[in-house]
């Protein structure tokens, strides 16, 4: 495996293993496909539902970047670290509020019919 490749992978396992609300994230992912799959959702469905989870944890991972880089550039506390962290964190909220309404519109009508 190339050593991009690698090096990819250690920071995916790295935000899944110390990274809480990445752990929230990835069992609602789950939860998420597992319920996808039980109502078989259809292809185009399936996509949706795809790129939502990927935005929700691509968000998450860039928050753990932002979190990190300004705790090295800025370890006092500044008010321009904290805006990087809260907008950060904004864009996090964001996508998990959207996946929220993403998987109602997906799944509610299927789970009470």
């Amino acid at each position: 495996m190339p050593r991009a490749f690698k090096n990819a992978f250690v920071g995916i396992l790295y935000c899944v293993r110390y990274e809480r609300n990445m752990k929230i994230h990835m069992i609602a992912a789950c939860l998420a496909g597992c319920l996808a799959w039980w109502l078989q959702l259809d292809r185009y469905e399936m996509l949706i539902l795809l790129l939502t989870i990927s935005s929700v944890l691509v968000a998450e991972m860039l928050n753990t970047v932002v979190e990190t880089l300004v705790d090295i550039v800025s370890p006092e506390v500044h008010p321009l670290a904290k805006i990087a962290k809260d907008v950060a964190a904004g864009a996090v909220l964001i996508a998990s509020i959207i996946s929220l309404f993403v998987g109602y519109i997906l799944f509610f009508e299927k789970l009470w019919r």
